[in-house]
């Protein structure tokens, strides 16, 4: 017993570490912030998503020595895991150190005999710690004075720049709450409740305050979105209302926060509580306990594949080269395989795939990619699989398939939220739809390179439409640094020869880009073209492209908007300030 009690207090206090230096490098966010370190932040971002693997490794040499050669005996795991139980009964964030000793646990047996005995798969202490989330916000009345209100909470969350102009702000909030919310809410009653989180939350060059406005019968989720002037002062940019928009801030498409919650479950709740309908993984996930979030997804992918029965078939749209995907009609993610062996002209291996999605989970900092949840030896049960579907995996992806008795393993699996591909949605899509989704196509395109992402393939397939209307890329495989590409005009013919001919008369390198072909991306579509080249034509010149390059090679970092840009509030200065 001895041994396995050095070994479950070994492993839980790996645990603390990792969680101490994640929240070191969350709590210099605000700093950063302050100094316009835009770099720097990113640079953050990268380190606390690294920090687990370089945790994870530096416990398992201590954890391999005081194991010895019990360290597979599946028996020593169990009475382990019992040791630990007891270790981190009370703990304040059990949740998450239950998740790092699964995460040693899949090291020693690489994802495969994860059992209840010997792993966390579900806990003895609940999904999540019994927390008060009256602990992890402020609380402001309305009082007389909606105006003096606001500038407690400008005030309270203020940096150490200051306002570039905080009366404007005030009013600019102030107007826009009177605006949209006079028909819910009566601003003369002095009961009105602000609850704003404890804390701000970072993500590239925004920081965020976050809370909900209360009525005796009615609730409204709020952000106050806060930039940087990089002239030394900071101002509100705009205010978001109710679930939908908060939820989009929050999307399982954008980079996680950096946010400094000691407590993550207290703020999940509250989160929770604002957007009901987000998946609470997401929600971990978005906090930069993405490991957690896949921990959380899990159980409750389990709990809806026991309660359903429905089965799994093939993805609706075209087939792609590199992946088959399958998903369950009731259930709002989709499963990925890479095959066996790609159709041509695609010329890659799985671990160069697989590379990409590794790259997408560090990099991406516009929010325009689907984040991923990757799965090595995932059961499911056979005979929810069609036998269409069967048919397909054992033609194109056989390697990654075993079965155990009423069991399907398959080896490795991508899962992500499902969308409606975009070469789909476009069958149906209305004019204003179209013109809508065409420049959310365009936006996120022109947003991904912004971040020094070039998706490559960029047919209308290998995009997809969420349920708030946000385009999103999902097809990895052929995505490169934009700093990586050189984008050429197609050189003029010199004769009616090469002008005829039908392969190209000039040379053309393997990292050569000819923006002009873009075109070819909505073939069969021409409604579409013509709606996206009325609003991104740009996208069709060299030059577009190349002066993002001189603008990243310099260091710039390119400004993300969650939310419209219509929504964004009015930067003159406005008639002083009155009260309401």
């Amino acid at each position: 017993m001895e041994t396995q009690e050095r070994f479950a207090r070994a492993i839980l206090n790996g645990f603390q570490s990792y969680f101490s230096e994640f929240q070191n490098i969350t709590l210099a966010a605000k700093s950063r912030f302050e100094n316009a370190d835009w770099q720097g932040l990113r640079q953050s971002s990268i380190e606390r998503i690294d920090l687990y693997k370089i945790k994870k490794q530096q416990v398992y040499a201590y954890v391999e020595l005081i194991a010895g050669s019990e360290l597979t005996d599946l028996e020593f795991w169990r009475a382990a895991k019992g040791t630990y139980t007891e270790l981190i009964e009370g703990h304040s964030n059990f949740e998450i150190a239950e998740t790092f000793f699964n995460s040693m646990y899949c090291a020693v047996f690489k994802h495969r005999l994860i059992r209840d005995e010997y792993a966390f798969v579900f806990s003895p202490q609940g999904d999540m710690p019994a927390a008060d989330v009256s602990k992890v916000y402020r609380s402001y009345r309305l009082g007389t004075s909606l105006v003096a209100l606001l500038e407690r909470v400008l005030t309270d969350y203020g940096f150490a720049i200051p306002w570039e102009n905080i009366d404007r702000d005030i009013e600019n909030i102030k107007t826009a709450i009177l605006d949209n919310l006079s028909s819910s809410f009566s601003f003369e009653d002095e009961s009105i409740e602000f609850q704003i989180l404890d804390y701000h939350f970072f993500r590239n060059k925004g920081a965020y305050i976050v809370g909900r406005i209360l009525s005796s019968d009615q609730s409204m989720p709020v952000v106050l979105p806060i930039l940087h002037n990089e002239a030394g002062a900071v101002y509100v940019d705009t205010i978001l209302f109710g679930s939908d928009r908060v939820s989009v801030l929050f999307s399982f498409t954008r980079s996680y926060f950096l946010v400094d919650a000691s407590i993550p479950a207290q703020c999940v709740l509250f989160l929770k509580e604002l957007m009901p309908q987000k998946p609470t993984s997401e929600i971990y996930s978005a906090m930069g306990h993405n490991k957690h979030g896949k921990t959380y997804y899990y159980r409750d992918a389990f709990r809806h594949m026991t309660s359903t029965a429905d089965q799994f078939n093939i993805a609706p749209g075209i087939k792609g080269m590199v992946m088959t995907v399958f998903t369950l009609p009731s259930y709002d993610f989709v499963f990925k395989i890479i095959k066996d062996r790609f159709t041509p002209p695609k010329d890659m291996t799985r671990e160069q795939v697989k590379a990409k999605y590794a790259l997408v989970k560090r990099w991406d900092r516009a929010g325009r990619m689907a984040d991923t949840q990757e799965f090595t030896n995932l059961a499911f049960a056979r005979e929810r699989f069609s036998d269409e579907l069967m048919e397909e995996l054992l033609e194109v992806a056989p390697s990654v398939l075993e079965e155990h008795g009423k069991a399907l393993v398959i080896k490795h699996v991508y899962v992500e939220r499902r969308m409606t591909p975009l070469n789909l949605y476009l069958r149906n899509a209305t004019d204003e739809q179209m013109e809508e989704v065409m420049d959310e196509y365009g936006n996120a395109i022109k947003q991904l390179a912004a971040a020094n992402i070039f998706p490559g393939d960029m047919l209308l397939k290998n995009f997809g439409v969420t349920r708030h209307g946000r385009v999103v890329f999902y097809d990895y495989d052929e995505l490169a640094p934009l700093t990586d590409c050189n984008f050429r005009c197609i050189p003029q013919a010199r004769n009616e020869e090469e002008e005829l001919s039908s392969k190209p008369w000039y040379s053309v390198g393997p990292n050569d880009i000819f923006p002009e072909e873009f075109s070819l991306f909505f073939s069969g579509n021409q409604r579409a073209r013509e709606v996206f080249d009325t609003l991104h034509s740009d996208i069709y010149d060299a030059t577009f492209w190349q002066s993002l390059q001189e603008r990243i090679r310099s260091g710039h970092v390119e400004d993300f908007f969650p939310y419209r840009r219509e929504l964004r509030f009015n930067r003159q200065s406005l008639p002083a300030v009155g009260s309401a």
